[in-house]
């Protein structure tokens, strides 16, 4: 576990780290001395020589005053270690998550990350400020005690020192026991985390459909299976932790026997014997705490062993090319398929230039948004290539990739904070005129004067505040102040009300002027004057050329564009019409 740690640590902490263990052990053996220098203390007391023991109690307190200090020094060195690996494995976890591809954040993911980073983090800090100190003190301070014993009763402690090693094997079977099911309690715990965030996320959903009985069932069956896990890990560890507390009763059983006999046979006196089982069960009692420790330990680990394999994620690979040409996009025999499943997209060539509209058009799962995300590389192809600005992605850095892209996605989401802030989250080194304009051009202005704080109202988590409209206004202000030659579109005109409509379209045709737009939409009036449109069908492209030319055709655009002009005749009519 300590081995773990110190990689973390920054150096100037894996200093303080080496420090905390140096007064750990410091204080473990200033705990054992003192036990040690009591024994002769307590034989004088008890041989009635008060005034010979009044040294060996001063050397006592000596010594538990000095150990008072290492302790409070090591409390004050772990509380800060512990910060310290707090703040590094927080840091550590978001900055790798900011290299990873997008593509990697899956919804089976979403449990484990909260887990490691909440609860995972936890426990590593708990660990390092409260769990290191004892187990040390538990492991050093009854060495310190057979050591000091050969001094006084060598039998005694020459039995404590050859039962140190076969209680350590015994410990490790222990440990052994208990590692087994430490994988189906991770499990468990994963599953139940991803079933919380499910419930909270899809209460809408569940109260629409009356559902919240179901989804209870599912997070109640998801607890279930993490108390049954727990219930298995004790049962397996059982037989361990029971094997390892009777070896250490059957030592100090040893110990007894051997003073005894000692004060029998008149090879030790009385008081001696005496001291010395006081002695032996202060030995025992951290060995039996030890185990305890250790297991609580070993549990952080594997809460750091998580953390690591989050970290051990490879980056998004990436290269050191330059733009050959902004605002390029092309795609060039491209195929792909989403792990675990069928292949979406299969040989898709097409190029999009700056100043032209690209839309993409097809029915349901024929590949239009996976476009979109291998555009904005939020995963690469499996074959084929996608370039950008000329040159194939994958050899430009990713901040060069990210700074040609805008994307304004169905689904806006708005960090907590304000309507000027989550604008600005586009550019924030924009000027104020800047932010002005794209408030402008993005019709938001509208927005902010029906709000009582104007650019300072608080959107609430996710933006809830603002409906789906306004929230698509502000992300286009978002992507009018970022100011990159590409922007990619999916679906952002389906779900709004007419005057919200009217106002996009108006934004997006500002947005347009001299860029590449890419843009999904099931709303054909929205892409009729698109420069081109590629028609997909089972993840390949169909048909391609303008809205005149498709529709002029006999193929699957003139098909939806028919279903279209029969759906503008229809109306709902009233029983009493029908005559």
């Amino acid at each position: 576990m300590i081995r773990k740690l110190l990689p973390i640590l920054a150096s100037d902490d894996r200093a303080k780290m080496r420090a905390f263990l140096t007064v750990c052990v410091a204080y473990g053996i200033l705990q054992g001395v003192a036990l040690l220098l009591a024994i002769p203390a307590l034989r004088h007391l008890l041989a009635g020589e008060a005034s010979a023991s009044w040294p060996w109690i001063l050397s006592v307190i000596g010594a538990a005053v000095i150990a008072g200090i290492a302790f409070s020094i090591q409390s004050v060195l772990g509380s800060r270690i512990g910060l310290a690996l707090m703040r590094g494995l927080h840091r550590s976890i978001i900055d790798h998550l900011g290299v990873l591809p997008v593509g990697w954040f899956s919804s089976d993911r979403t449990g484990r990350l909260s887990q490691s980073v909440s609860q995972g983090t936890t426990a590593v800090w708990t660990a390092a400020s409260t769990l290191i100190q004892p187990l040390v003190t538990a492991v050093v301070t009854p060495m310190t005690i057979a050591l000091g014993l050969l001094f006084i009763d060598w039998p005694v402690a020459l039995t404590m020192l050859i039962a140190a090693p076969l209680l350590y094997l015994v410990y490790r079977w222990a440990a052994a026991l208990a590692e087994r099911s430490a994988d189906q309690i991770d499990q468990a715990a994963v599953e139940a985390a991803s079933r919380v965030v499910e419930f909270t996320r899809a209460q809408p959903v569940m109260r629409a459909f009356r559902a919240d009985q179901a989804g209870n069932g599912m997070l109640a069956r998801a607890h279930r299976a993490q108390q049954e896990a727990s219930r298995r890990s004790l049962r397996t560890s059982l037989p361990g932790l029971i094997g390892f507390a009777t070896a250490v009763q059957l030592m100090f059983a040893a110990v007894i026997v051997i003073a005894v006999w000692q004060s029998l046979t008149g090879a030790a006196s009385a008081a001696t014997a005496a001291v010395v089982l006081f002695a032996a069960a202060r030995f025992t009692g951290p060995l039996i705490d030890a185990a305890d420790l250790g297991s609580a330990l070993r549990l952080a680990g594997h809460d750091l062993d998580r953390i690591d394999n989050v970290l051990d994620e490879p980056a998004q690979p990436e290269g050191t090319d330059s733009i050959e040409q902004a605002g390029e996009l092309a795609f060039d025999h491209v195929d792909f398929t989403y792990p675990g499943g069928r292949q979406v997209l299969h040989e898709v060539t097409f190029s999009a230039h700056p100043g032209t509209t690209t839309a993409l058009v097809g029915p349901s799962g024929s590949g239009k948004s996976t476009i979109l995300q291998l555009a904005a590389r939020f995963f690469d192809p499996d074959a084929g290539t996608v370039r950008i600005g000329g040159v194939d992605a994958r050899l430009l850095p990713v901040q060069t990739v990210m700074e040609q892209l805008s994307v304004v996605q169905q689904n806006v989401y708005l960090l907590d904070d304000t309507i000027e802030a989550n604008i600005r989250f586009g550019n924030p080194e924009a000027t104020d005129d800047e932010l002005r304009e794209a408030i402008r051009l993005s019709r938001v202005d509208e927005i902010i004067d029906r709000m009582p704080h104007g650019l300072d109202t608080q959107v609430g988590e996710a933006g809830v505040a603002l409906s789906g409209g306004e929230r698509q206004r502000v992300s286009i202000a978002r992507a009018f102040l970022k100011d990159s030659p590409i922007v990619l579109l999916d679906e952002i005109t389906a779900s709004l009300d007419p005057e919200n409509a009217i106002a996009v379209h108006a934004g997006l045709a500002a947005l347009s002027e001299g860029r590449t737009m890419l843009i999904v939409s099931h709303d054909l009036t929205t892409i009729a004057g698109a420069d081109q449109i590629l028609v997909l069908d089972d993840g390949a492209i169909v048909e391609h050329g303008t809205h005149t030319d498709l529709v002029a055709g006999t193929g699957l655009y003139a098909d939806f564009w028919a279903e279209r002009e029969r759906a503008q005749g229809w109306r709902v009519t009233h029983p009493t019409d029908a005559s």
